[in-house]
C-alpha cells in the first residue's frame, strides 16, 4: 500500500475523503492512459526497428500474445503531439460591438471543439479556455493548445518571436502575412490580394513556455480560415506529423483552400518543412 494511499484513507472528515479520492482517481487514471500510450509506442517502436512479437516478447518476459495485444490496443502514442494526460484548448475571445459582451468567432468555436474531439479520441482529459479580450492568457500552463494569433495577444506575439524559423508580419497599413526566413518567402492569405481566392495560410508549431517549463502548442491563421484549416491536418494526419516531430519544438506553415461561404477546409498543403527548432538553432 502507497504512503499517498495511507494518508487518504486515514483521513476522519468524509467531506474531505471524498474530495480527495475523486482527486487521487482522476490523477491515478491519467497516469494509467500515459502509461498504457507509452506501453504501446514502446512495442511500436521496437517492432519498427525490425523485431518481432515473438522477439520483443522475450526479452521483456511477456507473452507474444500479451505484445501484440498492446500493439492493438489503448490509446494511440501519436495522441501525444497535443499533450499527456490533460490538455487544455484555448481560444480568442473577441469584444462584440452590438452584443456589448465577448463572443468567440464561429470559425474559433469550430476549431477549438474539433480539436477537443480529437483529444479525447486520443484519450486525453479535454478541457476549454479563452484569451481574454485584452490578450490577456497565462501560457505557463501544462497541455496546452492555443488557437491564436499574434494580433490578438501580446503573450501570443512574444510566444511566436521565440521561433528561429518562421516570422508572423504586419507592415503599417498592409495585412498579415507569414514569413518563411529559410527561404525568404512571404505568405499572404487570399482574401488580402487581388485578385481574391479562398486561400488562407495557418501556422501550426510547438513552442516553449515562457517560463521554460515545457510547451504550448500553437495554432493560428492569417485569417480564422487558416486556423480551421491547422485543425483539418492535424485531424487527418496526426500520426504523421508526431512520427516527424514527436514532442520536440517545431513548426510549419500550412496552405488552405476553403469554402468562401462556411470557411470550411476543402484541402490543406503544407507550404514550408517540418522545421526543427533544435536544428536550426545549432546551424
Amino acid at each position: 500500500m502507497s504512503d499517498e494511499l495511507q494518508r487518504i484513507m486515514a483521513i476522519d472528515d468524509p467531506y474531505l475523503l471524498l474530495r480527495e479520492v475523486t482527486t487521487r482517481l482522476a490523477d491515478a487514471q491519467q497516469e494509467v492512459t500515459e502509461l498504457a500510450r507509452l506501453r504501446r509506442r514502446v512495442v511500436q517502436d521496437l517492432h519498427s526497428q525490425g523485431l518481432s512479437y515473438a522477439q520483443i516478447a522475450e526479452k521483456a518476459g511477456l507473452s507474444r500474445g500479451r505484445i501484440h495485444q498492446i500493439r492493438h490496443t489503448g490509446p494511440a502514442p501519436e495522441g501525444a503531439f497535443l499533450g499527456a494526460g490533460a490538455v487544455t484548448v484555448v481560444t480568442p475571445l473577441r469584444w462584440d460591438g452590438e452584443k456589448k459582451r465577448p463572443v468567440v468567432a464561429m470559425a474559433d468555436v469550430n476549431s477549438g471543439k474539433r480539436l477537443e474531439e480529437l483529444g479525447k479520441s486520443y484519450g486525453l482529459d479535454v478541457s476549454s479556455g479563452h484569451v481574454q479580450v485584452g490578450g490577456e492568457v497565462d501560457l505557463n500552463r501544462d497541455g496546452l493548445v492555443v488557437v491564436c494569433g499574434p494580433g490578438m495577444s501580446q503573450a501570443m506575439s512574444d510566444l511566436y518571436a521565440q521561433d528561429p524559423v518562421l516570422g508572423w508580419e504586419h507592415p503599417e497599413g498592409e495585412p498579415w502575412a507569414l514569413v518563411d526566413r529559410r527561404t525568404g518567402t512571404s505568405y499572404s492569405a487570399g482574401a488580402d490580394t487581388e485578385p481574391y481566392r479562398p486561400h488562407d495560410v495557418g501556422y501550426l508549431g510547438r513552442l516553449p513556455r515562457p517560463d521554460g517549463n515545457g510547451s504550448v502548442l500553437a495554432i493560428a491563421g492569417i485569417h480564422t480560415a487558416g486556423s480551421l484549416g491547422v485543425v483539418h491536418l492535424l485531424a487527418s494526419d496526426l500520426s504523421a506529423l508526431w512520427g516527424q516531430v514527436g514532442e520536440r519544438h517545431f513548426s510549419t506553415l500550412v496552405g488552405v483552400e476553403y469554402d468562401p461561404e462556411t470557411d470550411e477546409p476543402q484541402s490543406v498543403e503544407l507550404l514550408t518543412p517540418l522545421y526543427l527548432h533544435d536544428e536550426e538553432t545549432t546551424a
